[in-house]
């Protein structure tokens, strides 16, 4: 299970998430981001806002996809129980329940993505992860997906049909909110590897938190909001997001 979980979090996953940036494209044009600092100052931020947004919600989705989770009414924010963590159970087959629940779960992604920007970028990488996942893990339940569904939930139906739990969704999600505009900032401003890789292993403990937290959080930045929308008017761009 810890190598599906690697490929998850793993940025070279073709599912789209290369030619995003995550906002750090418009963050660097806007000099909000310039050095190593200001990288990690702007990271934390999206960690701690669209990054613990789309760890809860990729584990609220494993949680639905798994065995007999689905079955019943789910509130929001959905609370994790130890039970529901569990990966010994396998992926149940696509039910209307399933599909109602995750529809309105991918109602819930869009509430918390005012950006028309960000919700397209989402549902990019979404699509594209669904792509990927059908082949590496076939299962009847990517069927319950939205046709573009918002990339965590897609990422925590991925989590599910490959054995992994909630927890591990969260964490893969918390990780790649960091993880992919990192490497874009490196490419960007050419900063040495070694310092981007330090300053990203640095926020480890906070990965960690945001991952472990229970339900689906309403963090806003409007900043980010603001940044994707500029940076979506844009013609010069490298990244789509």
């Amino acid at each position: 299970m810890t190598a599906a979980l690697l490929t998850l979090a793993d940025s070279r996953l073709p599912a789209g998430g290369h030619t995003h940036s995550g906002g750090v494209e418009q963050a660097i044009a806007a000099g909000v981001v310039h050095d190593p600092a200001t990288l990690t100052a702007f990271l934390r931020r999206r960690l701690h806002t669209a990054g613990a947004v789309a760890a809860g919600l990729a584990a609220a989705a494993t949680a639905l996809s798994s065995s007999g989770r689905h079955r019943g009414q789910v509130p929001f924010p959905v609370a994790l129980s130890p039970a529901s963590c569990s990966s010994g159970e396998s992926p149940a087959p696509a039910s209307s329940e399933l599909v109602a629940a995750l529809l309105s779960l991918d109602a819930e992604a869009d509430a918390r993505t005012p950006s028309p920007a960000l919700r397209a970028a989402s549902r990019q990488q979404g699509r594209g992860l669904v792509r990927v996942g059908r082949r590496a893990w076939p299962s009847p339940v990517w069927d319950a997906l939205p046709e573009r569904p918002h990339s965590p939930l897609a990422l925590g139906v991925a989590a599910a049909v490959a054995g992994l739990t909630p927890r591990d969704a969260a964490a893969a999600a918390a990780y790649l909110s960091v993880s992919g505009p990192a490497t874009a900032a490196q490419r960007l401003l050419a900063m040495d590897p070694l310092a981007v890789a330090a300053l990203t292993a640095r926020l480890a403990p906070e990965i960690d938190e945001v991952a472990t937290a229970d339900g689906v959080p309403a963090a806003a930045d409007p900043l980010l909001d603001l940044l994707a929308e500029v940076h979506a008017a844009r013609k010069d761009r490298f990244f789509a997001s």
